[in-house]
């Protein structure tokens, strides 16, 4: 079934010369249309901005404009393909900016991949932009580009992590609210300490509990492909290292099949296969399992199933809960770019995720999030983090 998509998206990109074009807002049919789009007149539009630059928000493109930058050195599974390999999917996700919010986005697919030379490059263009979505960037660079950023005056934010964990607290509540369980009584574990893995955890770890999740989750342990992130590791990186600060709390050693143990949530974001009917028979009663990896989940949804668990959330869209960043990454540049927002705090984040989960009619067990297709969930996100502003 994949080969028969590779081959057809092949023909129709080769048919349309990629999935973007750029097209005028105005009509020039006369001199004196030259004359307002272009010189003389254009010379006060330009003198107005050098007296206010935030008027360039208002009298050209930019207010309604992000950046899609991408170094191409995680591309989906693909791994570290370039640049030039990266610009299908910056293509595809500029178009989904456009019919889901409505953003003009711009794919920029850099041949770098330092990440100071990153950071310098995002800053010299953020005069053109409202906003930057980072995108396959690899971790841990990822995380330290995206830090470096948060000043520069207008969003910057990594869909890779942050709209993964937005999407994945949202089907969470509501898995949770299924359960009957809370968030203070339950142990998670994360399978994949990448860019999304991370984020996910710091976003639950750092979720503000006076809105509508009550207190902090119990216990939170992460496995990376050697095993869970314990003391005993020697290998551990920085980011690693941070991850194991607020984890692991009883610091369990060992690989998935030790971590599991116990557990109320399973949560991958690694690789296929993984999760074992003896891992699952080793977790708490329903088990809720959001098994992201593609175009493999980590273990397949009827097989969970069969294996009991309660809930299963996926990243494909031929299964029921699918978890899908198409969920959140819109409306938060919406309603970020509408609010005139410097940054993308904590705060707009959480506020998406319950966006998100209240916007689920006849909430079921096979009806945790919305379609990743309703195109009003933009719009209730975008509304909720205008709010949050």
């Amino acid at each position: 079934m994949a080969n028969n998509f590779y081959k057809e998206s092949i023909e129709m990109h080769e048919k349309f010369k990629g999935k973007l074009k750029i097209c005028s807002k105005v009509k020039l049919e006369n001199k004196h249309d030259l004359s307002l789009a272009y010189t003389p007149g254009v010379a006060g539009v330009c003198e107005e901005i050098s007296k206010n630059k935030k008027k360039s928000f208002d009298l050209t493109m930019r207010g309604n404009s992000v950046a899609i930058v991408s170094d191409g050195s995680a591309v989906l599974g693909l791994g570290n393909i370039g640049p030039e390999a990266a610009i299908p999917v910056m293509e595809g996700k500029a178009v989904l900016f456009k019919e889901f919010a409505d953003i003009d986005a711009i794919p920029l697919c850099i041949n770098t991949q330092d990440s100071n030379e990153i950071i310098s490059f995002v800053k010299n263009i953020a005069p053109s932009f409202a906003g930057v979505n980072l995108e396959d960037i690899s971790a841990p660079k990822c995380f330290e580009i995206e830090e470096a950023l948060q000043e520069i005056g207008i969003p910057v934010f990594h869909d890779d992590q942050h709209g993964t964990a937005i999407v994945v607290l949202a089907a969470l509540i509501n898995s949770l609210k299924l359960a009957k369980k809370d968030f203070n009584e339950i142990k998670i574990v994360i399978n994949g300490a990448g860019a999304a893995g991370t984020a996910i955890l710091n976003f639950l770890k750092c979720v503000d509990c006076s809105s509508k999740l009550c207190k902090p989750v119990k216990e939170i342990i992460v496995c990376d492909s050697k095993g869970i992130i314990s003391k005993n590791r020697m290998d551990l990186n920085q980011a690693k290292k941070k991850i194991l600060e607020i984890t692991n709390s009883e610091d369990i050693q060992g690989g998935l099949a030790e971590a599991i143990k116990g557990a109320d949530v399973f949560i991958g974001v690694s690789k296929g296969n993984l999760l074992t009917k003896e891992m699952m028979n080793s977790m708490n009663s329903k088990p809720i399992i959001f098994a992201m990896a593609n175009p493999i989940p980590e273990i397949m949804p009827d097989k969970a199933k069969e294996y009991g668990a309660f809930i299963v959330g996926t990243g494909r869209s031929d299964y029921p809960n699918q978890i899908n960043n198409l969920l959140a990454f819109p409306g938060i540049f919406r309603g970020a770019i509408d609010a005139k927002a410097k940054k993308i705090t904590n705060k707009m984040k959480l506020s998406a995720s319950l966006a998100i989960a209240d916007s689920v009619e006849n909430l079921d067990r096979e009806n945790i999030i919305p379609f990743i297709l309703e195109k009003d969930i933009c719009t209730k996100v975008a509304e909720a983090v205008k709010k949050a502003v």
